[in-house]
């Protein structure tokens, strides 16, 4: 019998604005639960300044000395932020989520959109996975070395620019098709080429180059405008999504919608060396401090994050940990305790106890 080497895993946490010091706990402790219910060393957290408290201790809403620390860690949580709401000169600066992603250069944006049994999904059965290009695209401020990549000659006219090169387009491509291998074997790729022909038509051609090297995946493509209509329609009928970077993050705000709740959409952000988890939604910082915000995109993004590290430290343990976590969430929804959002009553907290305790439990 193999024994799995002792390894004690070093995350970061980033508790973020709004609702973010609620549900990053709540995390934590769902990921120190399925740890030590998998058999691993307890992880040793790092908490670190960021959002708008950073902005008053430290004058930064991502300080430098935040980014030192997380390129040493194994990864890390990452709450939402609102930067809306900083005091310029920091609100018109590329956000802390942005400036964390390009200072990494987290390329894969993967968003899942999974219905919850017990949830309030518009399209039961939605199972489909959003894998995002997240370091060019139509997002201008992540393409540029400096500034924000728009342009204001006039008052009265503003110009953005989109980059979309093949080397990105590869990368995002091959983590589409791979995950699409270990899920049913589909990619559907998603685009504008009727319109912006050379740049989004660029993607879809790299796309399905790269499906050469899969010939057991399954591919069709559809521009963005049709494809918000057969989300609505038929998410259920779609595995792996793969998009440039602003089509993605509207497609999966809509697909989390109907999967129940943009309060259970999680996501990873992942270079081939560091990997942050940050849910899909914004800081909500109309509910923030009441206990009543739902903390399932947070966790299942720890989750994402656990299963990510399984697989780059080949710990098989991790992958454990991620699915006892995945399975007492899915259980305790089913169970009738959930969050109003999924039409249930229970507060941040005692959602976090239930399966916190489910785990203990399994």
């Amino acid at each position: 019998m193999t024994t799995q080497p002792t390894r004690t895993y070093r995350l970061g946490v980033l508790l973020g604005d709004g609702i973010g010091p609620e549900i990053v706990p709540s995390t934590v402790a769902m990921i120190d639960a399925a740890v030590a219910a998998a058999g691993i060393d307890p992880v040793d957290w790092h908490e670190l300044p960021l959002g708008a408290s950073a902005i008053e201790e430290h004058g930064s809403h991502t300080p430098e000395t935040t980014l030192k620390v997380l390129e040493d860690l194994d990864g890390w949580l990452l709450g939402p932020h609102d930067s809306a709401a900083y005091p310029e000169p920091y609100r018109s600066q590329l956000n802390p989520s942005g400036t964390i992603r390009k200072h990494f250069g987290l390329y894969a944006n993967i968003r899942p959109a999974k219905a919850f049994q017990g949830g309030n999904a518009v399209v039961p059965g939605t199972d489909l996975v959003i894998a995002r290009e997240n370091t060019e695209g139509f997002y201008a401020d992540r393409n540029t070395f400096r500034g924000t990549g728009e342009i204001m000659p006039t008052p009265d006219v503003a110009i953005m620019h989109g980059i979309i090169t093949r080397a990105g387009t590869e990368r995002i491509a091959r983590a589409a098709f791979e995950l699409a291998t270990r899920r049913r074997n589909k990619v559907t790729i998603v685009h504008k080429a009727n319109v912006l022909k050379m740049t989004t038509g660029l993607f879809r051609d790299v796309c399905r180059e790269m499906a050469k090297d899969y010939p057991g995946v399954e591919v069709d493509d559809f521009h963005i405008d049709a494809m918000t209509v057969h989300l609505v329609r038929r998410a259920d009928d779609f595995d792996v999504i793969v998009t440039e970077n602003m089509f993605g993050d509207i497609l999966s705000d809509l697909a989390g919608e109907i999967a129940g709740s943009l309060g259970i959409a999680p996501s990873i952000n992942t270079s081939d060396t560091h990997a942050m988890a940050q849910a899909s939604h914004g800081s909500a910082p109309d509910i923030a401090g009441q206990d009543i915000a739902n903390p399932i995109a947070m966790n299942l993004s720890g989750s994402m994050l656990l299963d990510w590290l399984s697989s780059r430290h080949d710990d098989a343990r991790l992958a454990d940990a991620a699915r006892r976590l995945d399975d007492a969430v899915a259980a305790t929804v089913a169970a009738g305790v959930s969050t109003r959002d999924l039409g249930g009553s229970a507060g941040t907290r005692e959602f976090t106890d239930a399966v916190v305790a489910r785990i203990a439990a399994a």
